[in-house]
């Protein structure tokens, strides 16, 4: 159950039902057809369809097993998983289990401790040997993070496979398959109820707004402009160090895929749909499109991103649906094309002679539909950036961000770009959490760049985990984004003061259980200015 509509680009008339369709592949998407009234009553035509055929997800006959996907707020993710148990029942639904193995390296480990222990000297030889023994044993369980296997009506899960508890714990709520998956989701179902952080952020950027997402057009010029510029943001790409204005934009934020956009320079919604298939397929952008493109072979709009288009293109060229359908499955799984196929393929004088090689070379493919859902996903939470930047900001904050240099935040925009130079001088050295904090820093430097201040958390104001808009110009820092600060402190922090006001550093401390490394914390960055250290009051 999906906003994306499947059928060709089509002009619908909400009013009278009026309808013109686009079946040659003209448009990429009918988000890209121009705007234009009913030819019979004069209204503004609905713009829409993806051009994603049926087959691609069932199969021409019916014969495919369906990869169904379910994308929930990570807050919700586990009701969604409970209901599946309410809808098919306890003994119709396991989650997926996972099974991991002795590795390579472990396993010479065991064997050279053994010949440690044993004092034995044994040869590197012998040592492999006895590895091998033991590699690829099992290890230990654990489960699929958001796959859960549904069994037929009339079976029983005994019929596919034993079950387990995740880490042998037998408390654990749910039982899992003890399988590896790979070798049986030809013959049984498995949804992906997965969570994610957009519709989270959907959610906080419609609470803070009261503008419903839905009403947000996927075509606003100020919006596509973000993708080769951050003009429309009022700022410079020296400002931002970016040439887009991606920055925290789900599936264009990152450096890599900010690179694709500078290569290639989308305009429309079918360009920003290939963008997001070639960043998330393997061997599809890097040594692939990316060349055909630089070369001037073909353009962004021709090359192949999403898997459908391989089957698309395939029939527009005049292919059979069954062979252009084949050809797909087998190209994004890696298979390359097979000789009956080939056959077939290097027959038709229509497919352009880059076309072949390009799909030989492919190993995965992203879904289409998968890249439009996202893609709306993404222009929604961008038409908030460019026009109710304080909003957008806060939400990200709220949502997206774990980690906060709060000190330089809120010191400004001077204090953020050191601490940026300062990850970005370690280069390769730079650990995990430095590239996370990194990503944090951008947002917060175009923020303050953009004219709105962030705040150091205020006791008598700040919230326990969100972000808060105290004008147009300035957001204020919750407390959880202290550091050594988590999420139960914030609250209790805040359940203290619901009660009543702090009076003191001392009620503080006391109420609201802060501890001194706080406190100190508190006292550094002048959070705590003007607050007696005790609930004495003087009578001189």
């Amino acid at each position: 159950i999906t906003e994306v509509n499947p059928l060709a680009p089509h002009y619908r008339c909400p009013n009278c039902k009026y309808s013109q369709f686009f079946e040659n592949g003209e448009y990429g998407s009918g988000f890209d057809l121009p705007d234009k009234d009913c030819p019979k009553c004069g209204t503004p035509l609905v713009k829409d369809g993806q051009d994603i055929p049926f087959a691609t997800f069932l199969g021409f006959h019916g014969d495919k097993v369906p990869d169904i996907d379910l994308n929930f707020s990570g807050d919700y993710q586990p009701v969604a998983h409970n209901f599946i148990r309410v809808m098919f029942g306890p003994d119709n639904s396991y989650r997926a289990g996972t099974i991991a193995t002795v590795a390579d390296k472990t396993a010479y480990g065991y064997a050279k401790h053994y010949d440690e222990e044993h004092d034995l000297k044994l040869r590197n030889a012998e040592l492999d040997r006895l590895a091998a023994g033991v590699r690829g044993v099992k290890r230990t369980t654990g489960q699929h993070p958001a796959g859960i296997v549904v069994v037929p009506d009339d079976m029983d899960i005994y019929d596919f496979t034993p079950v387990s508890y995740p880490a042998d714990d037998v408390n654990a709520a749910w039982l899992i398959t003890h399988y590896d998956f790979h070798s049986i989701h030809d013959n049984i179902l498995k949804f992906d109820i997965l969570g994610h952080d957009d519709p989270t952020m959907m959610r906080h950027l419609q609470d803070l707004s009261g503008i419903d997402p839905l009403t947000i057009p996927p075509d606003d010029p100020g919006v596509m402009s973000l993708f080769s510029s951050p003009d429309i943001l009022g700022v410079t790409p020296e400002q931002i160090q970016s040439e887009t204005g991606t920055l925290g934009v789900p599936e264009f934020g990152t450096r890599f895929v900010r690179g694709m956009l500078e290569e290639t320079k989308p305009t429309t919604f079918s360009e920003l749909l290939q963008i997001s298939g070639l960043s998330h397929g393997t061997d599809v952008w890097l040594g692939n499109a990316e060349d055909l493109i630089n070369q001037g072979i073909c353009k962004l709009k021709n090359v192949i991103g999403c898997r459908d288009n391989i089957m698309m293109d395939l029939i527009h060229w005049g292919v059979k649906p069954e062979v252009a359908f084949s050809t797909m499955e087998s190209v994004r799984h890696g298979r390359g094309i097979s000789d009956e196929n080939m056959a077939i393929l290097k027959k038709n004088k229509n497919i352009p002679d880059w076309y072949i090689p390009s799909c030989l070379k492919i190993k995965y493919m992203f879904p289409k539909a998968h890249a439009t859902a996202y893609i709306l996903m993404a222009l929604r939470i961008a038409w908030f950036k460019v026009y109710y930047p304080e909003i957008y900001y806060t939400a990200y904050f709220s949502v997206r961000a774990d980690l906060f240099d709060l000190v330089a935040m809120s010191h400004g925009k001077n204090t953020v770009k050191a601490a940026m130079k300062e990850i970005q001088d370690k280069g390769n050295d730079a650990s995990a959490k430095d590239k996370s904090l990194m990503t944090v820093l951008e947002i917060a430097n175009e923020c303050l760049e953009r004219g709105i201040k962030i705040k150091m958390v205020d006791i008598d104001q700040s919230e326990a985990t969100d972000f808060k808009i105290l004008d147009k110009h300035t957001i204020l820092a919750p407390f959880n984004a202290v550091p050594g600060l988590g999420d139960n402190a914030a609250k209790q922090i805040v359940a203290a003061r619901a009660e009543k006001k702090f009076l003191s550093k001392e009620d503080l401390a006391k109420r609201g259980k802060v501890s001194q490394t706080i406190m100190n914390y508190f006292e550094e960055n002048g959070v705590l200015e003007g607050m007696p250290d005790e609930n004495q009051l003087s009578l001189f």
